[in-house]
């Protein structure tokens, strides 16, 4: 009995050192991965940092492409492109317009019926219309007389709530969301085709944007785009614009196009995700500004990021989740709902993980991860961005104070675009950033402003404001 006794305590023994000695391998192990997903994050940190210093860097260098864009043709990476747009709204506009917005496979079709600086936007209607497949790798002749049907049908659906005065055509804006290269208010040349357009021979949202806060506030003097894609417009000055060659205009200004998101510099924290994005995309060495900074790239920045931790650290698991090798599979909405998820357990973030990614049961600490990774990311972004808009406002002599003690005027930022408007974190990091670069004093009369829909009914108020019925009014 004694014998059978000892056996059995020496075996029993031997199973608890197996079991420990597992378990201290399992926790060798879990803190070895999380050693190495800290320092990988603690790398991702670095290589997106955005000190000041850097900061006002990537708005100098922003000023200097303005300037060189503005001085010849392919001088820049910015095409800062003429808009022939010299007169914005001012809120006195009047009467039946039309607007036509074409920046993806649905075309908007849009009345608006103005009624001054009393009633403003009196009546709108709206309709949205898909465009078949077919005809956006056509020819540019299909394409455009199927818009031209599709909005011959909307004017004769026309209400007796819109009205138009007698011996008068209607007159229509058209928000074009690709790069043109204008020749006058209502003619220009394609530069490309993007978004899925492949179109053989054939005004800018950015454009609509700044128009339509205009319309509201006299003071906005740039308008920018954060959604999909990213672009900025601002009023320049027409006497610094040395490429300009025609007649100055009566109102000595001219809206530019700077089509940002082309613009790279040596100051830009690049990350080996960014490079690898960029390799990997269809314009490589193409909008590189874009790629740090839209909603089309945030996400698939995170994956990567993501998928590395996996590789590398575990961060999932001893398998890396298949669908995390799926390219944009993580769109930024997603990313969002998971960066601004503030339940004590991170609900949300093991929810889209699960949902999406197929990855179910994560623990507190992996999740940690998640939301500090979408941090990092959305915040370069947000900085990046807010950068963008301060090199804008030294190149027209906005960002600082009145010198002489007088009245410093008030300069509005009109931002449209899901990503600003939907990402909370994002578009306070950027208005933070913005004063942050400025100073309390001279941030004291820069307004930013969400500018919701502006494109579309932008396009209309610049009908208006360019209305050939204009001189007869005045008369």
């Amino acid at each position: 009995m004694g014998k059978v006794a000892v056996t059995t305590a020496v075996v029993g023994a031997a199973a608890a050192c197996a079991v420990a000695a597992l378990v201290v391998r399992h926790r060798m192990r879990s803190s070895g991965r999380c050693a190495r997903a800290a320092a990988l994050l603690k790398e991702l940190e670095e290589r997106c940092a955005t000190p000041l210093g850097k900061l006002r860097q990537v708005a100098d260098a922003m000023m200097v492409e303005m300037h060189a864009g503005l001085a010849s043709e392919g001088g820049s990476k910015l095409k800062m492109l003429i808009s022939y747009v010299d007169k914005l709204p001012n809120g006195d506009e009047t009467g039946l317009f039309y607007a036509l917005d074409l920046g993806g496979t649905n075309f908007r079709v849009l009345r608006v019926q103005l009624g001054g600086k009393e009633q403003h936007v009196v009546k709108k209607e709206p309709k949205e219309v898909s465009i078949p497949p077919h005809l956006m790798v056509g020819g540019s002749d299909e394409l455009f007389d199927f818009i031209a049907s599709a909005l011959a049908e909307f004017v004769a659906s026309e209400g007796e709530d819109f009205h138009i005065p007698v011996g008068r055509q209607r007159e229509l804006g058209f928000t074009f969301s690709f790069p043109v290269r204008q020749t006058s208010i209502a003619s220009g040349t394609l530069i490309k085709w993007t978004k899925g357009f492949n179109i053989e021979s054939t005004v800018n949202d950015t454009i609509g944007t700044l128009a339509g806060a205009r319309y509201y506030d006299n003071d906005v003097i740039v308008g920018v785009i954060l959604g999909t894609g990213t672009n900025a417009a601002y009023v320049e000055r027409a006497n610094a614009i040395p490429k300009w060659h025609g007649l100055l205009p009566k109102s000595g200004e001219m809206v530019i196009n700077m089509e940002w998101g082309n613009f790279r510099s040596s100051h830009l924290p690049m990350t080996d995700y960014d490079q690898a994005l960029d390799t990997e995309s269809l314009n490589p060495g193409e909008q590189i500004f874009e790629k740090l900074i839209s909603g089309m790239y945030l996400g698939e920045i995170l994956r990567k990021v993501l998928l590395r931790l996996a590789n590398e650290a575990a961060l999932f698991g001893d398998s890396v989740p298949p669908k995390l090798e799926t390219p944009f599979i993580l769109r930024t909405p997603v990313m969002s709902a998971m960066h601004h998820d503030n339940s004590p357990d991170l609900k949300v973030v093991g929810t889209k993980l699960k949902e999406l990614l197929g990855i179910p049961n994560t623990s507190l600490k992996t999740r940690k991860v998640v939301v500090q990774a979408c941090d990092i990311i959305a915040k370069r972004g947000a900085r990046l961005a807010a950068a963008g808009i301060v090199g804008i406002l030294k190149k027209i002599g906005r960002d600082s104070a009145a010198k002489d003690g007088g009245d410093t005027p008030r300069t509005v930022v009109a931002i449209d675009g899901g990503l600003y408007e939907h990402y909370n974190i994002f578009s306070e990091c950027l208005r933070s950033t913005v004063k942050e670069m400025l100073g309390e004093e001279a941030s004291a009369s820069v307004v930013i402003k969400l500018a919701n829909d502006g494109s579309s009914i932008g396009a209309a108020l610049l009908a208006a404001s360019h209305s050939q019925y204009l001189d007869v009014e005045e008369s």
